[in-house]
This record gives C-alpha cells, structure tokens and sequence, in this order.
C-alpha cells in the first residue's frame, strides 16, 4: 500500500492511498468507518488495514486523478521526529571535510538528534532558504514511520513497531549548523526550518523482497536541476533501523506517528562531494530524491 496525505479539489486536507494514478480517499470510501487523519489512520492502523484489504482494489471505489489533488507531506503531524547518522562513508567524510576523524563513540550506539516535527514539506512544495544561509544543502535519507507504541525495544523486536517508509530530505543550513555546533550542541537551527518527506508511505510489507539481514538494497539518487550528484545503496548502511529503534527506546516511548530518520547515505549531499563538485543550493534550483519503491520527492528552493 502506498499511503497519501492530499488536499482535495476543496481544498480540504485528506489521507487515503494510491492505486496507479487513482487517488482513494479512506474515510470517503470506507463511508466513514476510516479517519481522513494519516495520524489517526497510523494510530490505529491494526483495526482499520482489514477494512482497506477490504476495500482495496474495487473498481467500484469513488477516486481522483492526481491531476485532481495536490500531495502533501504523508504524515503532516508527526508526534516526533528523531533523525540518526547511520551511514559510516557520510560520517567519514563529513568529519574529513572538517578535520576530523570519526569519534570512536559513533562505533559504540547510534547517534541521532531531535528536529522540528511541524516544519514537514511535501512533494512539490516550495522549501524557503533561510534569510542567514548561503550554504544550503540537501541530504538524502530513507525515514520509518513507527506505528504501535513501545518502550525498551530490542533490535529483533523493532520490525513489528514500524508501519512503513519513505524518502526523506534532511536539508541543512550548513553554514548555520557549523557555527552553532562549535559550542557542541545541535544541529537546531540549521535543521529546523524544514524536511521533505514523501511522495507517500509505503507499507512495510511492500520492501520485504529487498532486505537482507535488517537491510535494504535499495538504490537512493539525488539529481539538482537536471543532474545526477548522489548515488547509494541503503544497504550499506552501518546501523539498522532495529538498531536505531533499540537506541531510540530505551528508557523512553515511542508512540505511532513518531518518525526515525536514517541518516544521510553516503556522499548523499553536497558537503561530502564538496563545493568545486557542485555550488550550494540557491532559490530556483529543483532537488529530486529517488529511493527503489519509494518513488520520487521533488522540491524547489526559494
């Protein structure tokens, strides 16, 4: 299944899924038994998929083109959003672009950080440069939406917590997040601003066929206004998204709803690849994020 968040020719702010190009709008053809809150939806989504299985693929079922709606984020609201640094090449040369080396903790837990779950941009949706910033930079990620609530999940367990995946752009105000992570906290403001998500959830099921030991091979491309800059495999990412859960939870809740980023595949942005390989992003210029399965996200800056 692939799950949608979309305003409707109304203009009113719906969830349903994606059959080709049909778009099905849950709760009006459920006939109300379904939500038109992807939140709520994913909250109680053990109850309601064996009405969608019920559902799903009538030809009798009221819908509208894509031409009609416009996509938004697929969960627009989530409850949190942690994002992690899972890809041991992007930690590399990001560490090596600055000077560094790679702290010898990121080899004992992964690492993640909190950033802003009411800035979440859809596909097509205009993403503003923040007035401060002139190294503006996107990062190509692969995010899990987590769909039943859990506290001290083991790495083993975490798959029976998510509810789906999509593509994830964690832009970044470079400039911004160096200067505020010299005094060793963030990132915060040069994350903040905004994070692309989309174009829709796919359910977990749906990448069974590509996972081997906890991981996907999945093909992840970056291409900005035309040109191809990042290209990765999921699969070589370091710590897995049970890893992730595991560190994300001890100690604390998860809820449905919340989102767990992977972190940037490597050479996934262009602070890896590095200025004289391409400028950073200025108003006009359009970002396509493609992961295998999971479509395309396309944003424009301004």
């Amino acid at each position: 299944m692939k799950f949608v968040t979309f305003l409707n020719p109304d203009g009113q702010i719906r969830s349903g899924w994606l059959e080709g190009n049909r778009v099905i709008d849950m709760k009006i053809a459920s006939k109300g038994e379904l939500p038109d809150s992807m939140l709520e939806f994913i909250k109680n989504h053990e109850k309601y998929m064996s009405i969608i299985e019920g559902l799903s693929g009538s030809g009798n079922l009221p819908f509208y083109s894509i031409e009609e709606i416009r996509l938004t984020a697929p969960l627009p609201n989530p409850i949190t959003f942690r994002d992690f640094v899972a890809f041991e090449t992007h930690v590399k040369n990001a560490t090596k672009r600055s000077g560094d080396t790679v702290a010898p903790e990121w080899y004992e837990m992964p690492i993640f950080y909190f950033s802003n779950p009411h800035a979440m941009k859809g596909p097509g949706e205009e993403v503003k440069r923040p007035a401060k910033c002139i190294r503006l930079d996107y990062e190509l990620e692969l995010a899990c939406i987590i769909g039943k609530e859990g506290k001290n999940i083991k790495a083993d367990e975490a798959e029976d917590y998510i509810f789906g995946y999509t593509i994830l752009n964690d832009w970044s105000a470079r400039d911004l997040q160096m200067k505020e992570m010299k005094v060793l906290l963030g990132p915060a403001k040069g994350k903040d601003f905004a994070t692309s998500m989309g174009p829709y959830i796919l359910s977990k099921n749906q990448l069974e066929p590509y996972k081997t030991n906890g991981r996907f091979d999945l093909e992840m491309t970056a291409v900005v206004n035309g040109e191809i800059l990042s290209q990765g495999n999921f699969k070589d990412i370091y710590y897995t998204f049970g890893d992730m859960i595991e560190r994300a939870s001890e100690e604390v809740t998860l809820y449905p709803g919340d989102i767990i980023g992977s972190g940037t595949v490597g050479y996934g942005c262009i602070m890896e690849l590095g200025p004289e390989v391409h400028r950073w992003l200025e108003p006009g210029d359009e970002v396509e994020l493609k992961i295998t399965s999971l479509g395309t996200l396309k944003n424009r800056i301004i």
